[in-house]
């Protein structure tokens, strides 16, 4: 079923996961699930991750090859629709793939039934600039040639093409994209995804409800009707609320700060932060949001007190 049928039965709980590191397996990723599918889980998001520049050293000489750390995301999808009987929401990012290979991709999704992706554009590797006029700069690109796809137009000329069935997710930043200069440019930017065929936001992590409640006003403004689902991440540790804001570029508010900073123990922290998400769960769904989307990552322990302390 497509995230936009769903939301019309009430709202929708979506969680993200990521695919284990090279090397692993999927019972990683089972285990997870396991936990997480005692609750009224819709979705299972899978994320997608760019390549990296790595050395690797032989014995004559020195070359540059590009490395996926967290690869399998379509095996991942593939093995969670088989295994669970699940809608599963792949990423799918503009940077490492030409739109030829993306076509691919997204053909391969297709054929073994995905019905809803998420679009991003992927952080740059040290900034890198993209030279290939076959690569896309933006996330909006790759929305006209998903949304090309669901009108049967490809590539390649094809006989008879069959057009796609996608469901378009989108990233939506109410703090603002890092490189944008503000929210204004960068709403003007989350208009053109939708203008290009998007039909649901997940937004990067929230955790204050008016950040994401003006954020839902401003995009109203401009014309952004399509559902605006927050993202959120259980935070459970003090050590958290120093990395997440310079990593996600994010805020944090100073009611879950100062109940972090009283908890004595890690296990205080742990409940003070599953409490302070569960309170903001419960607001964000009095307002009438469309669903939550919850940031998984790990093992999943704390996802799943979040998910206890909202559903039972």
């Amino acid at each position: 079923m497509k995230v936009t049928e769903k939301i019309k039965q009430g709202p929708i709980l979506s969680v993200e996961i990521l695919p284990p590191d090279r090397g692993k397996n999927l019972q990683e990723i089972f285990l997870v699930m396991d936990k997480l599918l005692d609750y009224p889980v819709d979705f299972v998001s899978v994320t997608r991750h760019p390549p990296e520049t790595t050395y690797l050293e032989l014995p004559d000489r020195i070359i540059k090859v590009p490395r996926v750390k967290r690869p399998g995301s379509i095996g991942i999808t593939a093995a969670l629709l088989n295994k669970y009987k699940i809608e599963v929401i792949p990423h799918v990012l503009c940077y490492g793939l030409n739109k030829y290979e993306l076509e691919d991709m997204l053909i391969d999704l297709h054929l073994i039934g995905v019905r809803n992706v998420f679009i991003v554009r992927g952080e740059y590797e040290n900034h890198r600039p993209i030279n290939n006029q076959d690569e896309y700069h933006q996330a909006v690109e790759l929305v006209r040639q998903v949304a090309g796809l669901n009108r049967g137009q490809y590539l390649y000329p094809c006989e008879n093409p069959q057009a796609t069935d996608f469901c378009l997710g989108v990233a939506g930043y109410p703090e603002k994209h890092p490189e944008s200069p503000n929210l204004t440019e960068d709403l003007k930017v989350l208009k053109a995804k939708v203008e290009a065929g998007a039909e649901f936001v997940f937004t990067q992590m929230v955790f204050d409800f008016e950040v994401y409640k003006k954020f839902v006003e401003r995009a109203a403004d401009f014309s952004i009707n399509v559902p605006v689902i927050p993202g959120l991440k259980p935070v459970v540790s003090l050590q958290t609320v120093y990395n997440l804001p310079r990593k996600f570029s994010v805020s944090l508010p100073e009611e879950l700060v100062n109940r972090l900073q009283e908890a004595r123990t890690p296990g205080e922290e742990f409940k003070a932060g599953t409490k302070y998400m569960a309170g903001l769960v419960e607001k964000l769904l009095d307002y009438g949001v469309p669903g939550i989307h919850v940031f998984t990552m790990g093992k999943g322990l704390a996802t799943q007190a979040l998910l206890e302390a909202i559903y039972r």
